[in-house]
């Protein structure tokens, strides 16, 4: 799949420049764009997931801060494009009360909206403070 492929895929919305100055947010944005026309992969999330990750290494951040400044800058993608920290983190983000510490942001708010626009329900492993695979209504597996 080529880099024009990603744009033109339905569920995927790639992030515009970071409107703020902060240098770490602009960094992550250019090394971000600049590697996901490298990834030789067919599948658009893939390709996204392993550019996050590349970014990550070369700047020396974790995948999920990352992810969360991707995220903040427009990024809307199917939840297999993100790392599986950060899908943990914004799931059990949405269960929390607006007023609550870690509360969900409204970038991530607009995520989940996403999801569901296309089909994926983003919170639909957490259940009683631990994050299960949900595949098709069955359980697979508790993750720890």
């Amino acid at each position: 799949m080529s880099y024009i492929s990603i744009t033109a895929h339905p569920a995927i919305e790639l992030p515009l420049p970071p409107s703020n100055k902060n240098q770490f947010d602009i960094e992550v944005y250019a090394k971000f764009m600049r590697h996901l026309r490298c990834v030789p992969n067919n599948k658009a999330e893939i390709k996204i997931l392993s550019a996050m990750q590349f970014t990550a290494d070369l700047i020396g951040a974790s995948d999920e801060h990352v992810a969360k400044v991707l995220v903040e800058c427009g990024l809307r993608a199917p939840r297999g494009a993100f790392p599986a920290n950060f899908l943990e983190h914004v799931d059990k983000s949405l269960f929390r009360q607006p007023h609550e510490i870690g509360a969900a942001s409204e970038d991530y708010k607009a995520l989940a909206a996403h999801w569901r626009k296309h089909g994926e329900r983003p919170s639909a492993g957490v259940l009683f403070g631990k994050l299960f695979v949900v595949q098709d209504n069955s359980l697979i597996h508790e993750t720890v």
